[in-house]
């Protein structure tokens, strides 16, 4: 059978019988359980070694192909191999079996390899479990929305699936094995929302390591050329920010991150400078605003400049010597703070002082035509000050032919001495082309300089007065330091492309097709679409993933208890499952007093629309019987109740796909027709029982009838 065969049948199997399709229960119950695997496994895909996404998809391939043809499962010894070459096969990407990236790659290994044998319930009960283990490693890399849509969609097929488990017996259909597992889920959501606003919180719901490379903000702690053009199409948020006053413009809104002061001729990093924030002259009252900041890779907090003092506490925060904020650790959930900022200021020393002279070393051998052009430079200017030094460099990028690009030559292209190549010859390139140039040339004039990066500008428009920075806002500029003045901020790329500062995004490239086409079509539209999946996400962060013993505390003092600690959340949530216990047991009970097998509740129904008619029925009685005994007792008026009973055999006993409770129903409804349209039934009052009848006790109509 041919693969697009097989997804021919598998999309009609699960459609059940009304498709025409009579595929074996059996059969019908492993296709979508191999669906549900591919849904639940289809996210991890970038998180997973080429050759694992390929054995997992070629396995659960085979594993259906082997279903729809009815052969045998593979033998043990190949299935062994097959183990084999995965533990091999993940010692040799990550160099361990131990860790959070081996662990999910045996994970997705050993869910496909379980379905190679998978032929009794027990085996199905392990897929289940290990496919929701699988379910909450997805959290261990993102905790977006889309994924926790898309794992409850898998959570509901796994439960799902387990429900078909425990009905082996019939053709329960798949819509009906959903709706159960929707109807617990829907009972079960009270609780679950008392255990999750009550339940200690220790930590984050789903707190990855520290070391995660995937949940990062886009910012690197280092800086080489054509290093920030990756992020030039990643619109991703990296914080929101809301502005407690006036919102200073666009192009006013400098993020400050790694403030980079070392170079060795091609990369630029950071100094390991520890010591006391540096001096400071602070100008107004300040501008107040709040931030949620998405999970980082850096330590660090991309403040607006410049920020010295934070109005929420952060015990890990610290001001270091470069005017940056540092944390401990990065940022493994989303973070909420308040924070104060002065755009107008002067940072570090007013007067030359020895430390200023690491910030104009360069090191030797290193871009020598950069360095005769600054000589040369000097020689003209032999006079200027740093202001006029920088008046003059700035005017040159603005007329000297420089052109501002989002696709850099790649950096080995440009050779050891990239400075050289971009300065002097191709003389286009990203924004850190021209920041890491531009402290070249000033420190070769003589003058401190560094790069520091960050973050520039926002989103055009506030969704609900939240303005949104994401990782394509990413920049880099200068500073140099000025006698009387202190470091001050100078953008190169300001004075090349004034647009791109003055507009606070990049230049409209790389936006996806789907963004590029709404672009075309209604800019508004696109721009309320963003704003709107801004203000969801900006939700579901603080109400889910920032929800902290803090906030926890908060909520029970606003429930009217005074000074709450962990005792009284235990006391509390123990008397909420107390009563959750006693709700349980009492649904039990009342459960356990009815028939839970459709069949079963049919049988009352089917005994009083036969005593209707005078016709006994008990319990053990076929379908076929009753219909022979209705043939006996009303002859041809009795016909249409008899098809009806020889349809309900059909359904109960046929060779076809069976009856769920849907059809059950469909055929009850019928039955109660045909019974209502036989003659005998007429006279019948509807309150006479099944056990009178069933007694001989003549229906009324007749008792009247031969009194007459």
């Amino acid at each position: 059978m041919a693969f697009p065969s097989l997804f021919a049948n598998l999309r009609a199997a699960l459609h059940g019988h009304r498709a025409g399709v009579t595929l074996p229960r059996s059969t019908r119950d492993l296709l979508f359980l191999l669906a549900v695997i591919a849904w639940t496994l289809l996210p991890h895909a970038p998180h997973l070694p080429a050759w694992c996404g390929a054995l997992v998809a070629a396995t659960l391939l085979w594993r259906a192909r082997l279903a729809m043809k009815r052969q045998p499962l593979p033998p043990r010894w190949l299935r062994w191999s097959l183990l084999a070459l995965a533990l091999a096969g993940t010692a040799w990407s990550h160099g361990t079996l131990l860790g959070r990236d081996a662990g999910v790659t045996l994970l997705a290994v050993l869910m496909a390899l379980k379905t190679l044998e998978l032929h009794a319930r027990r085996d199905a009960l392990v897929v289940f479990f290990l496919g929701l283990f699988l379910v909450l490693t997805h959290f261990l890399y993102g905790q977006t929305p889309q994924l926790a849509l898309a794992m409850a969609l898998s959570a509901w097929g796994l439960m799902t699936v387990l429900v078909l488990a425990h009905r082996p017996l019939g053709y329960p259909s798949l819509r009906e094995a959903a709706g159960v597992v929707a109807g617990a889920a829907l009972r079960g959501a009270p609780l679950a929302l008392l255990l999750f606003l009550f339940f200690p919180r220790l930590g984050p719901l789903f707190g990855p390591p520290a070391d995660l490379p995937s949940a990062h903000t886009g910012l690197s702690g280092q800086l080489s050329l054509g290093g920030m053009h990756a992020l030039a199409n990643d619109d991703r948020v990296a914080f929101r920010v809301r502005f407690n006053g006036p919102v200073p413009p666009l192009q006013a809104l400098y993020w400050r991150g790694p403030v980079l002061s070392e170079f060795d001729g091609n990369t630029w990093t950071p100094r390991l400078q520890p010591g006391p924030p540096p001096p400071m002259q602070l100008d107004g009252a300040g501008l107040p605003y709040e931030m949620q900041l998405q999970p980082s890779a850096l330590p660090l907090l991309p403040l607006l400049e410049l920020s010295p003092l934070l109005d929420s506490p952060l015990p890990a925060a610290r001001l270091n010597a470069q005017g940056q904020w540092t944390l401990l650790r990065p940022p493994v959930q989303p973070l909420a703070l308040r924070a104060r900022a002065w755009p107008g200021f002067e940072l570090g020393p007013t007067e030359a002082a020895p430390a200023l002279r690491a910030d104009t070393a360069l090191p030797p051998g290193h871009n020598p035509r950069t360095l005769q052009w600054a000589a040369d430079l000097r020689r003209r200017l032999p006079q200027a000050g740093a202001p006029a030094l920088v008046a003059t460099v700035l005017s040159h990028i603005r007329n000297g032919g420089y052109s501002y690009t989002m696709a850099p030559q790649d950096t080995a292209a440009l050779g050891q001495d990239a400075v050289d190549a971009f300065w002097l010859d191709r003389r286009e390139g990203f924004c850190e082309h021209f920041a890491a140039a531009f402290v070249v040339v000033m420190r070769a004039l003589d003058l401190p300089a560094r790069v520091v990066t960050g973050y520039q500008g926002a989103d055009p428009l506030p969704q609900d007065g939240w303005w949104t920075v994401r990782n394509r806002h990413a920049h880099a500029w200068a500073e140099v330091w000025m006698a009387g003045r202190g470091w001050q901020r100078v953008d190169p790329t300001a004075a090349v492309a004034p647009e791109r500062v003055q507009r606070g995004e990049l230049l409209a490239e790389g936006d996806g097709l789907l963004a590029q086409a709404l672009q075309h079509w209604s800019p508004a539209l696109l721009q309320q679409w963003r704003q709107a999946w801004g203000g969801f996400n900006r939700t579901w962060n603080r109400a889910l993933l920032q929800y902290s013993g803090t906030r926890q505390m908060a909520l029970l003092r606003r429930l009217g208890l005074h000074a709450p600690d962990t005792g009284t959340l235990l006391r509390l949530l123990g008397g909420v499952l107390a009563l959750a216990g006693l709700a349980g047991a009492w649904a039990a009970t009342r459960s356990l007093r009815r028939p839970r097998d459709p069949w079963r509740q049919l049988q009352p129904r089917l005994a009083r629309g036969l005593g209707r008619l005078g016709v006994t029925c008990a319990p053990h009685d076929t379908p076929r019987a009753l219909a022979t005994r209705v043939q006996q007792h009303l002859g041809a008026a009795g016909a249409p109740v008899q098809e009806a009973l020889l349809a309900l055999e059909a359904l109960r006993y046929g060779r076809g796909p069976g009856a769920g409770a849907r059809e059950l129903r469909r055929w009850r409804r019928g039955f109660e027709r045909a019974v209502a349209s036989t003659p005998a039934a007429r006279g019948t009052s509807r309150t006479d029982t099944p056990t009178t009848l069933a007694a001989g006790t003549p229906p009324a109509g007749d008792a009247a009838a031969r009194s007459r």
